[in-house]
């Protein structure tokens, strides 16, 4: 029987800077008969992209005629584009039109929901993530994602941090990947004093960058955020957005916003994606989030922006 193993080495570190992270190598590995399919699907040239054109060895994701399904209902359809490295990149669009849906298919968070399935590819860094043999857990440690509503664990702030690496069989000094983790998630000066203390106490904005904190202490590639300052007051907010752009430097992001300024702040590409009368959501035009909220190539963009539906 086939299998399929995505395999992962981190680059010469004498060829990374200082503070850098080294970049990850992916490729697939594939034994027994037939093991050629899953490299061929890898690497089947791109549909045309209907998106701004990122140059493919730029790109971590590249989305190829993506279609998501619930049973027979199609929430999205036929999605193709990409995201590139080291970038913000923002999804907006009307309620319904299937912005978290085709965010979740990115690290296969669709696949724990029963009857979702896809057509197309997701291929990151090259590999197609839903490949036969292709570990989902796997995935989303490398593919991390940060939901809505903050969600700690009802365990200390430590043991929040440190629950993945202690998953993962981590065997250095946790006490300096949690102090790590939460400086790079702008928390560690609020909560150096109390680490023993239940994330559940700290305030909303405070616990959304503990589950930041949480996410990135297993060293992921990606972070995926699904609306993360939905519930958030205004100075919460600015906080995450500001923590989004130091994390960029270390890791490429894909977040969903139903709010067009923190979208037109904080990224620095923008996906507009709408619904069609079978009430699946379709990507409308992506774009350098300038040019998108400045001049839109697409009359329903435009509509979308100055709030002429919506």
């Amino acid at each position: 029987m086939k299998r399929v193993r995505v395999d992962q080495t981190v680059d010469d570190a004498s060829s990374v800077g200082d503070g850098e992270r080294p970049g990850p190598t992916i490729r697939i590995v594939t034994t027994g008969p037939g093991s050629n399919e899953a490299a061929r699907a890898a690497s089947t040239p791109a549909t045309a992209v209907a998106a701004l054109p990122i140059p493919e060895e730029e790109a971590v994701f590249d989305l190829r005629s993506l279609s998501c399904y619930y049973g027979d209902f199609r929430a999205v359809r036929d999605i193709t584009l990409r995201a590139p490295k080291n970038k913000i990149t923002a999804l907006i669009g009307p309620s319904g039109c299937g912005k978290s849906t085709l965010l979740r298919s990115f690290n296969r968070m669709n696949d724990l929901i029963d009857g979702a399935r896809i057509t197309g590819q997701v291929l990151y860094h090259g590999v197609d993530l839903y490949a036969d043999g292709v570990d989902p857990v796997e995935v989303r440690r490398r593919i991390g994602m940060v939901f809505q509503k903050p969600n700690p664990f009802p365990k200390s702030i430590y043991d929040n941090v440190a629950f993945g690496p202690r998953i993962a069989g981590y065997r250095g000094n946790m006490d300096e990947l949690v102090e790590e983790s939460l400086r790079r998630a702008a928390l560690w000066d609020e909560v150096k004093d109390k680490l023993k203390s239940p994330g559940t106490a700290l305030s909303g904005g405070q616990q959304q960058r503990l589950c930041i904190a949480r996410a990135i202490a297993v060293e992921p590639d990606v972070i995926l955020m699904d609306e993360p300052c939905s519930s958030l007051d205004p100075i919460a907010t600015l906080k995450i957005e500001e923590l989004m752009h130091e994390l960029k430097q270390n890791y490429t992001i894909v977040i969903v916003t139903h709010n067009m300024q923190q979208a037109a702040r904080a990224s620095d590409l923008t996906a507009f994606l709408t619904m069609g009368t079978d009430r699946a959501g379709y990507l409308v035009e992506m774009a350098p989030t300038q040019k998108l909220f400045t001049s839109p190539d697409n009359r329903l963009t435009e509509d979308y922006i100055t709030g002429r539906f919506g």
